[in-house]
């Protein structure tokens, strides 16, 4: 199951002025996304949001307050909404699991937020304090989460004893991976088997984690997730 970040049309000069902060955070990313976040320069950003460069710096001082205001705009909501359903689950955990494997699938791999694993990857060594910034924000959250589910899964008998923080790893890694293939390798490769791969990745960790003798709640607390797309 693959997808691949939407491209958006260049803005125009003329724009309100309550919608300009959204247009630079789209223009950023897309930039961002096509040449790389060291290339990207001020000047690129404001011509692709349709903004003088005076007009982008009453928004944002540098591009690493644009940065991390997209994860904050667009990252940091969806990690609340997920935290809120984690903690309010009562049902099958390998349901909730299972849901939270598509829902960062969904919010991340099939949204313009795709390149933001291989940007950070790329460009953790010229910008450590976004690297840093960007783990303590959205990746140790998310594991967190994660992490959560599975080890609550341990305690009620309907997953295998193992390290949950080890085994949230196990989870999250490929799905990284399998971005950063969207955005480096894939137009080399013309592998047709990777239509599978979230599918296969999710049955290959719920049948590593499931006791055989454990028993599911006949009645579950309905998953409700929403990302964009």
């Amino acid at each position: 199951m693959l997808c691949s970040a939407d491209s958006q049309s260049s803005s125009r000069w003329q724009r309100r002025k309550e919608a300009r902060p959204e247009e630079i955070l789209d223009a950023a990313l897309r930039l961002f996304t096509e040449k790389g976040f060291s290339a990207t320069r001020m000047m690129d950003v404001a011509k692709a949001a349709g903004i003088s460069k005076g007009t982008l710096y009453l928004y944002f001082s540098n591009k690493e307050a644009i940065f991390k205001e997209v994860v904050q705009q667009r990252i940091t909501p969806q990690i609340d909404k997920v935290e809120s359903l984690v903690n309010e689950f009562e049902g099958n955990q390998a349901d909730l699991l299972k849901h939270l494997i598509n829902g960062w699938w969904m919010g991340v791999a099939c949204s313009s937020l795709s390149a933001i694993p291989k940007i950070i990857t790329a460009e953790s060594g010229n910008f450590p304090e976004l690297a840093e910034y960007f783990t303590i924000n959205v990746v140790t959250r998310s594991r967190q989460l994660f992490s959560k589910v599975i080890r609550r899964g341990m305690e009620t008998g309907e997953f295998k004893e193992y390290d949950a923080q080890t085994v949230a790893r196990l989870v999250v890694a490929p799905l990284v991976q399998a971005t950063i293939w969207m955005h480096s390798l894939k137009p080399y490769d013309d592998e047709e088997g990777t239509q599978n791969y979230l599918q296969l990745h999710t049955e290959f960790i719920l049948n590593a984690l499931r006791k055989n003798s454990y028993k599911p709640k006949m009645n579950t607390t309905n998953i409700k997730l929403e990302f964009p797309e």
